[in-house]
């Protein structure tokens, strides 16, 4: 609520006429506790996906599965969440955020009770807990990738909607900082514990978008389909450049994350003895910067899209060189250091992209084009893990060559693909 505070005594902008004697603190003072359901959203999600990494060595032996197959566990629910993102993106546009969102949850929940019960339950419990996970994929598809669009709607002023998706992007990292502490202590207990916490978490989440998120009504009548497809090829002719280096930059730093956050939970067991709780917190400090790095980052922003970009930038060459070096050294806290600031570099790239993209759409198309934004995250969540299993196999120092090395060409696509400034002097004849 601080931060919420904080946002409510900055300047007025005077973009809009009738908004001029407002004070920007009404908005979000107003959206206060919508913020705060919103923001339960991508903790949720984070929480039914990034809890099971540090219990993925116990799953793999309770299983007698390999780690190829283990990290499915994790690739299964994104690929499924990749697939129908669009579709829950158009949806969204058409029937409205709350009634793709709630439904959501719900599905979400009975995914991660259908793995719970499966790896309790029964003998050979590998498949069916993948059946559900991928119906967990199912509800995560029209979770998450709705809030973005969401929090566009909710707001006029571009610094709120700026402000908001800072919040969001920090609760989404807070998640990923709580996810390995809580999935360990979960574990601690019973290694399928935290399946069953899954639709518990939903079933809150649920409750507080359905009482507290009141969507803004609108007169305007949804397009018919033809008419947004032909709308939504304009937009990709027209912002394409820009669309799909974000798109790739997005699923980059996510494979980036998720190959790190995968590779830690291995190496902790089977190379330091770190195990159960304790290896929580080491995977917690990493994910505790990125969330820091985010929190801040969205509230630096704003609405300067050419600061956005040179974010970017930087936090991808920090993380980058932080990955780079550690091709000379796998010292213990060495390594915890270095993945320590290449998620601070993610950290502050997320919150820029979620806003480039969210506030360079119109809202009618916001909610489909914010969904293939988020179906490339999921494609870079889904990569990692299985991409990491598979380059545990040859010397350690190729999982660091990969990792900074696709980070270096996201770097340049940055660089050579993202012109806000361009895109700004592209819109002012139209307004």
């Amino acid at each position: 609520m601080e931060n919420i505070e904080q946002l409510c005594s900055s300047s007025v902008t005077a973009k809009k006429q009738g908004t001029k004697g407002k004070n920007k603190s009404g908005e979000i003072a107003k959206q206060k506790w919508a913020i705060l359901s919103l923001s339960s959203i991508p903790l949720v999600m984070t929480l039914g996906n990034s809890m099971l990494i540090p219990v993925l060595p116990s799953m793999e032996r309770k299983l007698s599965i390999s780690s190829f197959q283990t990290s499915m566990i994790i690739t299964v629910y994104s690929i499924v969440a990749i697939l129908l993102i669009p579709l829950a993106g158009y949806l969204s546009d058409h029937l409205g955020r709350k009634k793709v969102i709630i439904p959501s949850l719900i599905i979400s929940g009975i995914g991660g009770l259908i793995s719970g019960l499966a790896a309790w339950k029964m003998n050979d419990a590998y498949v069916v807990i993948l059946i559900g996970r991928a119906l967990q994929g199912v509800g995560a598809s029209g979770a998450f990738p709705i809030v973005l669009p969401l929090v566009g709607d909710l707001f006029q002023n571009e610094d709120d909607v700026s402000s908001t998706l800072g919040l969001i992007e920090t609760s989404n990292t807070f998640g990923k900082v709580l996810s390995p502490v809580l999935g360990a202590f979960l574990a601690g207990y019973s290694w399928f514990l935290p399946f069953f916490s899954i639709p518990i978490f939903c079933a809150i989440s649920t409750l507080l978008v359905i009482f507290l998120v009141k969507c803004p009504k609108t007169a305007e009548k949804p397009l018919p389909f033809k008419q947004f497809l032909a709308n939504l090829k304009t937009i990709f002719k027209q912002k394409g450049h820009w669309l799909y280096a974000i798109f790739f930059i997005g699923g980059i730093l996510m494979f980036v994350l998720f190959g790190v956050l995968f590779y830690l939970s291995e190496i902790f067991e089977t190379e330091y003895g770190i195990k159960d709780l304790k290896k929580g917190f080491f995977l917690a400090l990493p994910l505790g910067a990125l969330c820091l790095a985010s929190y801040i980052t969205g509230k630096m922003i704003k609405k300067n899209k050419i600061l956005m970009k040179w974010l970017v930038l930087a936090g991808i060459v920090l993380t980058a060189s932080a990955i780079a070096s550690l091709y000379f050294s796998i010292k213990l806290w060495f390594i915890i250091s270095m993945f320590l600031i290449a998620a601070v570099g993610i950290g502050i790239g997320l919150p820029c992209l979620d806003s480039l993209i969210t506030e360079g759409i119109e809202k009618e198309e916001r909610g489909t084009v914010t969904s293939i934004y988020s179906s490339m995250r999921f494609i870079g969540v889904a990569a990692g893990p299985p991409v990491i299993a598979l380059l545990m196999n040859y010397p350690f120092h190729w999982i660091f060559v990969i990792l900074s090395s696709v980070s270096v060409v996201a770097g340049i696509v940055t660089l050579l693909a993202v012109h806000p400034g361009m895109q700004q002097q592209k819109q002012k004849p139209e307004n």
